[in-house]
């Protein structure tokens, strides 16, 4: 894949939701060399602009933060107990490796009781995120010295290719801050219709916080959100449980729990689809939602928003799975969007 180097280092960076700094330095390095301006606001987001033809704005968002996990409690064993940050299944947490960023970076272990010791109506139920403890295998001397409550936490895993996919932690919303990326490296050189506002935002996972504040100070014309969606093409699926399949392009979003999208912007990202060639799927989320519903509505007038998805099996869960081909169709779908806003009647 090109640029798979950068997305694993992308993808790689900590950045729990109200931790984003070491995230958002590289985002700032990444894209400062692109725009016209590049700003931090006060909550974090990083809002990078490229100046166009027309005096319209054009919010497009995409995450930095990862769910992640905050250190609550040091036992006088020196086990950890933490909460979370971000939804996660609990199910997927056992003997996994995790980073304590404390003073110096502390590797873990999530930690539950032994198969062998459970009680017979123990053994079938599912783990419940308070039977999880983390083990550094360090004494509580040790563990005291080096982490404090309240400090971050997040997943320990690489990036890898696998097939035809890429498989790692935090592709949500990683994916989305690379795709993002990588089109405003496309668009460098081509003059825009409207002003874009390319905004790395953050603390997604914990209630859309930085889309709601950068909307309100851009007060979008239009709104584009660019995030994951879920892709239940597996075992077991019932086909209306599907949602979008891997490797069949990007998606466009109609609807999700958070926000119903401009029919005007669903047609014009279908169109656009339709005119380059670029395969996409339907996206009707029944739950869940993304930072289009900020860009959406806390505007001083709303503005008329959608949002382009890429597929991504194991959601929430420490791996998660992206198709080469969906993440290229998406950088197509989101670079075409861009340069031809300006090409299409929003009257109707």
């Amino acid at each position: 894949m090109v640029g798979f180097n950068d997305l694993k280092r992308i993808c790689e960076t900590p950045g729990a939701p109200g931790f984003e700094k070491k995230i958002r330095d590289l985002v700032i390095s990444l894209v400062e060399p692109l725009v016209d301006e590049v700003k931090i606001d006060s909550m974090g987001n990083v809002v990078a602009v490229r100046k166009g033809a027309a005096d319209k704005r054009i919010m497009v968002a995409a995450h930095m933060d990862e769910i992640s996990f905050m250190v609550t409690h040091i036992d006088d064993d020196g086990f950890i107990r933490f909460h979370t940050l971000g939804g996660f299944d609990p199910k997927t947490l056992t003997a996994q490796r995790v980073i304590i960023h404390g003073k110096e970076e502390v590797m873990g272990v999530m930690g539950s009781k032994p198969i062998h010791l459970m009680k017979d109506e123990e053994r079938g139920k599912a783990p419940k995120l308070h039977d999880f403890y983390i083990d550094t295998g360090m004494s509580v001397e040790q563990v005291r010295e080096l982490v404090s409550l309240g400090d971050p936490i997040t997943r320990e895993r690489s990036l890898i290719e696998m097939g035809d996919c890429v498989n790692g932690k935090s592709l949500d919303n990683r994916i989305s801050v690379f795709i993002l990326w990588q089109v405003l490296k496309l668009l460098k050189y081509k003059p825009l219709p409207f002003d874009v506002y390319a905004v790395f935002t953050v603390q997604e996972e914990v209630g859309l916080r930085g889309a709601i504040s950068s909307a309100r100070h851009i007060d979008p014309h239009f709104g584009l959100g660019l995030d994951v969606t879920i892709a239940f093409d597996l075992p077991g699926a019932q086909p209306h449980e599907v949602v979008t399949k891997l490797g069949e392009g990007t998606a466009i979003k109609i609807m999700d729990g958070s926000t119903i999208c401009d029919y005007r912007m669903v047609q014009f990202l279908k169109d656009q689809a339709a005119k380059h060639e670029i395969a996409w799927q339907a996206e009707i989320l029944p739950a869940g939602g993304t930072d289009t519903a900020g860009i959406q509505r806390y505007g001083k007038q709303g503005s008329i928003a959608g949002a382009i998805s890429i597929p991504l099996r194991h959601m929430h869960q420490v791996i998660e799975m992206a198709h080469k081909r969906d993440i290229q169709h998406s950088i197509d779908l989101l670079a075409a969007a861009l340069e031809n806003m300006d090409q299409h009647d929003w009257s109707n």
